[in-house]
């Protein structure tokens, strides 16, 4: 649909030791399917010129499974999700890329068409995938400008009381530009509380530039539900499920 997306890097380098598994967490199955395959199903849907997945625990199981036009790169130390953008550098391709999370089985190719025709109607630097929750406890929060742009990406433990009461939250999902997006996070400290470094880093860098970030919300969160546990592996089934009946 929009040849204009240059890369997708789907990041499916996390060992998810919360699933309390020794299977690296994206081959966990939903109905019958490891959920990075459902993933890049979605991902071929905004017809980008190269398909890259990140991986890093687990990655002997995982790339025999991969589509064979896939482009693979390797993740050596787990440092965040800016760091594992970093790890694909040099296979990725100037112009718009798209990050998605591997643990994320229920996004929609629809849902993501919806995001890459928002970025390029809006003629922003970047967009940022956005769903409002009932409980946005622990989720960055969106803060918008008055025009409706994206301000900044708050984490929840650095929100301020007003902050917090905010609904709209990230869902780790992005439109970014590239080589802008591997300069920005070649430059980026990783002296936080994790030790990392975080895409959202990007957003602030792109803002400090005096670049235009958009925030794209998607009505249905439940598809960029993230499963990093047992139980929400089960509620992704269940969902998808329900989808296909």
């Amino acid at each position: 649909m929009n040849p204009q997306i240059a890369s997708v890097v789907v990041l499916a380098a996390g060992q998810g030791k919360r699933m309390q598994s020794t299977l690296p967490k994206v081959l966990h199955p939903v109905c019958g399917r490891p959920m990075v395959l459902h993933v890049l199903e979605a991902a071929r849907a905004v017809d980008a010129q190269r398909i890259v997945v990140v991986l890093g625990h687990g990655h002997e199981q995982v790339r025999p499974l991969l589509p064979p036009d896939v482009v693979v790169a390797i993740q050596e130390q787990q440092m965040g999700t800016g760091h594992a953008v970093l790890s694909a550098a040099e296979r990725l391709l100037p112009g718009p890329l798209l990050v998605l999370p591997g643990d994320t089985p229920l996004i929609t190719g629809e849902a993501l068409r919806g995001l890459v025709r928002e970025h390029f109607q809006r003629e922003v630097a970047a967009t940022v995938l956005t769903m409002d929750l009932d409980d946005p406890t622990g989720y960055g929060r969106i803060v918008r400008n008055p025009d409706g742009s994206l301000a900044r990406i708050v984490e929840h433990r650095d929100a301020t009381a007003e902050e917090l009461d905010l609904h709209e939250v990230n869902s780790s999902m992005y439109v970014l530009p590239v080589p802008e997006t591997v300069e920005i996070l070649r430059g980026v400290r990783s002296d936080n509380d994790q030790q990392e470094v975080y895409l959202t880093d990007v957003i602030a860098g792109l803002s400090a530039r005096g670049e235009r970030v958009a925030a794209y919300k998607v009505a249905d969160p439940t598809l960029v539900l993230g499963v990093n546990s047992q139980e929400q592996l089960a509620e992704a089934e269940r969902l998808m499920t329900l989808r296909k009946q």
